[in-house]
């Protein structure tokens, strides 16, 4: 059974000139101890599907349509306060900038603490021996005594383990990880993915993560949704996605990344840029930058087709399809 299922999920932005779609007819699950990444562009939808399921998408943003589903129990509509107790206990968050996650004028340790008292039945001093337990686990050195230390006196790549420590203390069942790496130089960040990993395969912690980056996806996820200008246009093993993509687009991103067994003068991009939300095209939003466009792609917009092993927002894999 799946912990998180999303149906058909709809964010709108309404402005004085209209109403904007950042994500449109979103749909996808998440089973327990799964990783499921989710890659594109910047501008793609990426951090806002996070944010959606999270409770915390900026005003005047709002879910105009679809359900978020959290063990079968829908969340999307709940009271702000009623989210909150979910947010923590249930739902952990892992942000791109640990500075944002972290109150500057509290020890590390009172933040855990907190934390953990308000979701777990734990007396503050129980509370603080777990709060030293996940400082090791997450590979702070000496944590007993850097539990009472400010958050300025971390190292970036610290303080990002402080974060995903606060973010799982509580023991949730789904852990939204919104480019949780990227501050990082690359060796702590093989060693936080290797965290992620082992706490997703150790726990039955299911885990959407976030990223831009293909490395990051290859060595973490199980499955890889792909996304653009509001939409899946691929989802699917990641195996499958990264060695044979079947929509344009996911190609077109599995050949921009270098390859490591020889030299190239020249990397892959793809041509143009994403959409603006006020500018979508009609039919596929791919459609001009799209090497492989026919009619069809100009008029109609597609929704997932299975392609093989994934299934492709593409009408290269509807019935009769050009070659």
């Amino acid at each position: 059974m799946s912990l998180l299922e999303l149906r058909n999920l709809r964010v709108e932005f309404p402005t004085r000139r209209g109403t904007l779609v950042a994500l449109d007819d979103v749909s996808f699950s998440i089973a327990p101890g799964e990783v499921l990444g989710v890659v594109g562009e910047s501008g793609a939808g990426k951090s806002m599907t996070g944010a959606a399921i999270i409770g915390l998408l900026e005003p005047p943003g709002r879910i105009a349509g679809g359900q978020i589903l959290l063990e079968g129990r829908r969340i999307d509509n709940l009271r702000y306060d009623d989210m909150r107790r979910i947010r923590g206990k249930q739902i952990g968050a892992i942000f791109q900038d640990p500075l944002t996650t972290l109150n500057p004028l509290y020890t590390v340790g009172r933040q855990l603490v907190e934390t953990i008292t308000t979701h777990l039945p734990l007396n503050p001093a129980q509370a603080r021996a777990r709060a030293i337990e996940w400082l090791e686990r997450v590979g702070i050195p000496a944590a007993a005594q850097r539990i009472d230390s400010y958050p300025h006196e971390f190292s970036g790549g610290m303080r990002q383990r402080v974060v995903i420590a606060l973010a799982l203390c509580a023991e949730p069942k789904l852990i939204v990880a919104d480019e949780p790496t990227t501050a990082l130089d690359v060796s702590i960040q093989a060693q936080v993915i290797a965290l992620l990993k082992g706490l997703a395969r150790d726990q039955g912690t299911a885990m959407m993560l976030v990223t831009h980056d293909m490395g990051v996806i290859a060595e973490t996820a199980d499955r890889v949704a792909v996304m653009y200008a509001g939409r899946i246009a691929e989802i699917g093993p990641v195996r499958e996605v990264v060695k044979q993509a079947r929509h344009p687009y996911s190609a077109g991103l599995m050949a921009s990344i270098p390859p490591m067994d020889r030299r190239v003068d020249k990397l892959a991009a793809i041509e143009g840029s994403m959409p603006r939300l006020s500018a979508i095209p009609q039919g596929c939003a791919y459609n001009p930058r799209c090497p492989r466009v026919f009619s069809r792609c100009m008029v109609e917009r597609p929704d997932l087709i299975p392609a093989g092993p994934t299934d492709a927002a593409c009408w290269l894999y509807a019935p009769g399809a050009p070659a």
